[in-house]
């Protein structure tokens, strides 16, 4: 065989690695794991907090009078934001390419 006969299918081997590569970084920023905890904190923060709000008495004065539904979702709320915002303050970085570390050889 001929180097020129392997050269259409090397030629669209790189395109599909790039191609999965690609995809890769996309999937590892999509599920980064500050988005999914952040994410889960301020849902939940919102239904207990909701919880808190629409607390009875007789709720109340099992927890001796302290609304403890609204204080623990509002600490979830506090804490899910702050996962998401140090997500957006320090983006997860991809690797870099097999290529790039080549030709920086």
């Amino acid at each position: 065989m001929s180097d020129k006969s392997n050269t259409p299918a090397a030629a669209q081997a790189a395109k599909d690695v790039e191609e999965l590569e690609r995809r890769s970084q996309t999937a590892a920023r999509l599920f980064d794991v500050r988005r999914i905890i952040g994410g889960l904190f301020v849902v939940y923060g919102v239904i207990v907090t909701l919880a808190g709000v629409f607390a009875s008495d007789e709720d109340l004065k099992k927890a001796q009078d302290i609304n403890i539904n609204l204080w623990t979702g509002i600490g979830m709320l506090i804490l899910g934001l702050a996962f998401l915002l140090w997500l957006r303050l320090s983006p997860t970085i991809p690797p870099p390419d097999a290529g790039q570390e080549k030709e920086e050889r």
